[in-house]
């Protein structure tokens, strides 16, 4: 059985290797623009398109 201060010191490492890879990838997202959202498109946008190529 793990102990309540066992548990939130799992929680506590969880939440900060979550924080450290979101922090991580928002760095890499800045520093490359091909990783931007507004060079990829947002998924909305791809909906449009696709829906505009029907028949018709």
């Amino acid at each position: 059985m793990i102990s309540n201060s066992e548990m939130i010191r799992i929680r506590r490492q969880m939440q900060r290797r979550i924080h450290d890879v979101v922090a991580e990838r928002r760095r890499a997202r800045d520093l490359d623009p091909a990783l931007s959202p507004a060079a990829t498109g947002s998924g909305a946008d791809q909906e449009v398109r696709a829906a505009d190529n029907g028949p018709g």
